[in-house]
């Protein structure tokens, strides 16, 4: 597909330190494909950013046609700026996304990982890349409930959408448990990815509380959260 002619969506994240030194980052997405624009000057691409190294079992690409992994080209320049960084720094991060501005004052691997998280869903990551509307719609330092809401909610619509086109629709959840398993281990090795880098720990926990997020979501898809979610909708009833 081609990329639109209309104007890139853009998330504007901002790290305030208590020193009141800033680091800025940008990232760009092609509004029709929600496809990480990457920047006109990128920087050199690392070794550890090659496909095969520590290369997810679950990834269908080839080197031959893609030599490097998408999700790990498009987060070298967050990684660099946050390789001398600890996790436990307190920081203002500061998201201006197309809606509205969001801010927090909290631990350093919060803000990179709801950044990271951007990134690796947009990058061309063939496993992370269904979660492309929640992109779309980011919610940074959402929690645990906001995110189950908006998981379940963007399943479904999916689901919606497909048995419109007479695909089958997966209402039971069944397929959503397995997606969940795909997005940990895809989590769970570019965690083993980073840790051949030579960085400090800000970025590795970063991946860490992405996959916690995901294993969360992962264990309750059951009757259990769906009881709770039902309160909710009792008008519908």
């Amino acid at each position: 597909m081609e990329a639109s002619s209309e104007p890139a969506i853009t998330f504007h994240y901002r790290f305030i330190f208590p020193d009141h030194t800033e680091r800025a980052f940008t990232v760009r997405l092609d509004p029709a494909t929600l496809a990480w624009i990457p920047p006109a000057s990128p920087a050199p691409l690392p070794a550890w950013t090659r496909l095969s190294f520590q290369q997810c079992p679950n990834c269908p690409l080839r080197e031959a046609e893609s030599p490097q992994c998408p999700a790990a080209v498009s987060v070298v320049e967050l990684i660099s700026a946050f390789k001398q960084s600890l996790s436990i720094e307190r920081v203002t991060v500061v998201v201006e996304t197309p809606e509205r501005q969001h801010a927090k004052q909290t631990s350093l691997q919060e803000g990179i990982s709801s950044l990271l998280g951007i990134h690796m869903v947009t990058s061309g990551c063939p496993v992370m890349a269904k979660l492309k509307p929640m992109v779309r719609f980011h919610l940074p330092f959402s929690t645990i409930d906001e995110t189950r809401y908006r998981v379940l909610s963007m399943y479904l619509l999916g689901q919606y959408l497909r048995s419109l086109k007479g695909q089958p629709a997966d209402w039971p959840l069944k397929q959503l448990a397995e997606f969940y398993r795909e997005v940990q281990t895809v989590n769970n090795h570019f965690f083993k990815r980073l840790t051949k880098v030579d960085i400090e720990d800000a970025s590795l926990n970063a991946i860490v509380r992405l996959d916690a997020g995901a294993n969360v979501i992962e264990f309750e898809l059951d009757r259990h959260l769906l009881n709770e979610l039902e309160q909710l909708f009792q008008p519908y009833f």
